[in-house]
């Protein structure tokens, strides 16, 4: 996009639509410092205690089911600022529900937004960023996520002393920030790649694109929105060759699960997959999740436990930080690689401590292995899903890869409670050390590099592989 440096202009479009992922780092965590008493509240069962607090979860699946659709169909834009009013919403109801049904339900209008956020917020930034810049860019979806992790903890400790109804007003905080988020998406233009390659609106997506690169000449942006549009007619002419009745095929990409069957998708849906699927099964959702019960396990008092949690957001937001400086530099596969080595050992540390009794070393090790992810999966994760498919397939591809995310994040948590009661914590950390050394396998036998490559490019080299 001619230029490699990001004008001031580019910088905010970024940062605004980032800011969907501070809204979901925060509704995500804030629920940890409520959700002790909301179970002695209402005298919730472990299971029914499960469901209730992995609610907005099951939210994020369904979002991350449907997310794909309103973001091709209406727009990037105007999805991102779907996403404001459901969070919201969410918020509100959730602070004033009057029993665990209600409760549950806003937790989902919640989860809703998180799920369609994961799939739009990421997406737009990296249609819109210069090659050589777009995994800081696209990265700070997730510098968001775990700032908003870190003031959710925050907020929760320094309102754990508000009385009984505490909960309410943790839960009600993320109202402030929704409504900020909501007026700034106002200020967003559309993506040039859906103005151009969805919309078939080529003056708008030129306009759009001269926003961005202001550097670059009319030739320069003239050729890029050809390739655009060339790389989008290229796809729906694959799909349509590939089928049997042509004549029957949409001009509309495929849904989240139509994707799973054209075959020369086939190498970058298992890479969104898989790293999807590799991101939950480190455990990280249940430790963000339950990280005060996780703390009071080791004899930590409930409110040490919650300045622990505090700790926790800090370290990730410090380390997300290392990551996006790095992300660019050294290359998504080799912070994978990084990321690896860390959760290995960080969860390996954390089972042994526990098996041993010797639970002074736990939080060392959960610190260690929020390092670790902010690193390596958490600076990756959003950028590499939006980096894989192509322009006609990014909605669904990144549907597909926020859905797996999702629905084994929701598994994760509604289960963990009862797991860490049926089994020694130190198993159950174990068995994320296990996974973690099957990512590490992964990474060196199938993940390509992405770094300083034009989405355009990416897909050639990726479909039709397998």
């Amino acid at each position: 996009m001619g230029s490699v440096t990001i004008n001031r202009r580019l910088f905010l479009w970024a940062v605004t639509s980032a800011l969907a992922g501070f809204l979901f780092g925060f509704d995500t965590v804030v629920i940890s410092g409520a959700e002790q008493r909301i179970q002695s509240l209402w005298h919730l069962s472990a299971g029914m205690h499960g469901i209730a607090i992995g609610s907005a979860l099951y939210g994020t699946v369904l979002g991350s089911l449907l997310g794909s659709w309103p973001t091709d169909r209406y727009g990037r834009r105007a999805t991102l600022m779907a996403i404001g009013v459901l969070y919201l919403g969410g918020a509100v109801w959730s602070a004033l529900a009057p029993d665990v049904y209600s409760f549950a339900a806003a937790r989902i209008i919640g989860g809703l937004g998180i799920g369609v956020s994961t799939i739009v917020a990421p997406l737009y930034i990296a249609e819109i960023s210069p090659p050589t810049r777009r995994g800081l860019l696209a990265g700070m979806f997730q510098f968001n996520i775990v700032f908003g992790i870190l003031l959710a903890y925050l907020s929760n400790a320094l309102l754990a002393g508000a009385g009984p109804d505490a909960w309410r007003w943790m839960l009600a905080v993320a109202a402030i920030p929704s409504l900020i988020y909501i007026v700034c998406c106002f200020a967003l233009p559309e993506s040039p790649r859906w103005l151009i390659g969805v919309k078939n609106d080529l003056p708008e997506g030129l306009r759009v694109l001269r926003l961005i690169s202001p550097l670059s000449t009319t030739s320069e942006v003239e050729a890029q929105a050809a390739e655009i549009k060339l790389s989008s007619a290229n796809n729906a002419t694959r799909r349509k060759a590939s089928s049997k009745a042509s004549t029957k095929v949409s001009s509309k990409a495929p849904s989240l699960f139509g994707i799973l069957y054209i075959k020369e998708l086939r190498r970058p849906v298992s890479l969104a997959f898989l790293i999807a699927f590799f991101n939950q099964l480190s455990g990280i959702n249940a430790i963000l999740y339950f990280a005060p019960r996780i703390f009071e396990l080791t004899g930590l008092g409930v409110e040490s436990a919650l300045l622990q949690s505090v700790g926790i957001g800090l370290t990730n937001l410090i380390f997300t930080f290392v990551g996006l400086r790095l992300i660019d530099k050294l290359g998504r596969r080799t912070l994978l690689y990084i990321g690896s080595y860390g959760y290995i050992a960080s969860l390996s540390l954390v089972a042994w401590g526990f098996f041993s009794g010797h639970y002074g070393i736990v939080p060392i090790g959960i610190f260690a292995f929020i390092a670790a992810h902010a690193i390596g999966q958490g600076a990756v994760i959003w950028v590499y899903i939006a980096e894989i498919f192509s322009n006609y397939y990014r909605a669904s591809g990144q549907a597909l890869g926020s859905f797996t995310h999702w629905i084994f994040a929701a598994l994760l948590t509604t289960f963990f409670p009862k797991i860490v009661t049926a089994f020694a914590p130190g198993y159950v950390f174990s068995f994320f050390a296990l996974m973690m050394a099957l990512q590490w396998v992964w990474v060196k036998t199938r993940v390509i590099e992405t770094k300083g490559v034009p989405l355009e490019e990416i897909q050639e080299r990726l479909m039709g592989t397998v």
